[in-house]
């Protein structure tokens, strides 16, 4: 009989460990959960953040601020599902475009932000390309919306501070110039 006693004190003994194990995984899926946008599935501010500070140092490393223009009137005439839409798709194709070599989130409401390494050679296509894929109309219940977006970008090698929080003001900056020129047109 000893040899039961001791296969049950492991058992048991195991039990807890058991319990800790399927804990521990349970908060990490949670705050990973938390780190993601629920409709678009782009990563929130900190998420977004803790993965930039890496791409950024990158010499060939973009940042980008993006915010939908008239996402309001989408929403007031063609309702929130509508809107939730036009807001999906803008991810996909944003999350797209940065690829293995840069990543997407979601600031809140219509506004995305993106870092990304773009070689010398690639930077205005591939920023130009952008713009164009996100500019794309979306196709909802029969109806085509069209989209249109604001894009600033900053090349963190062009900065006399080379950190994210510098690149994201001066990307910022950029994106408010663009959404005055496009009034003026």
């Amino acid at each position: 009989m000893p040899f039961a006693d001791a296969t049950l004190s492991a058992s048991v003994a195991g039990v807890p460990l058991i319990g800790w194990a399927t804990h521990t995984w349970w908060l990490a899926r949670r705050l990973a959960a938390a780190r993601r946008d629920p409709l678009t599935h782009l990563h929130t501010r900190d998420g977004w953040t803790a993965r930039a500070h890496r791409i950024v140092t990158h010499p060939d490393a973009y940042v980008l601020l993006l915010d939908l223009d008239g996402f309001k009137h989408i929403n007031d005439t063609r309702g929130h599902l509508a809107g939730d839409e036009v807001l999906a798709q803008t991810a996909h194709r944003l999350a797209s475009w940065c690829g293995p070599h840069g990543v997407a989130g979601r600031l809140g409401g219509d506004e995305f932000v993106a870092a990304v390494r773009l070689s010398g050679h690639e930077s205005a296509p591939g920023l130009d390309r952008l713009r164009d894929r996100l500019r794309a109309p979306v196709v909802w219940d029969g109806h085509v919306i069209p989209v249109g977006v604001s894009i600033g970008s900053a090349r963190v090698a062009d900065l006399p501070l080379r950190t994210l929080g510098n690149a994201l003001a001066h990307a910022d900056i950029a994106m408010y110039a663009a959404k005055g020129t496009r009034g003026r047109r």
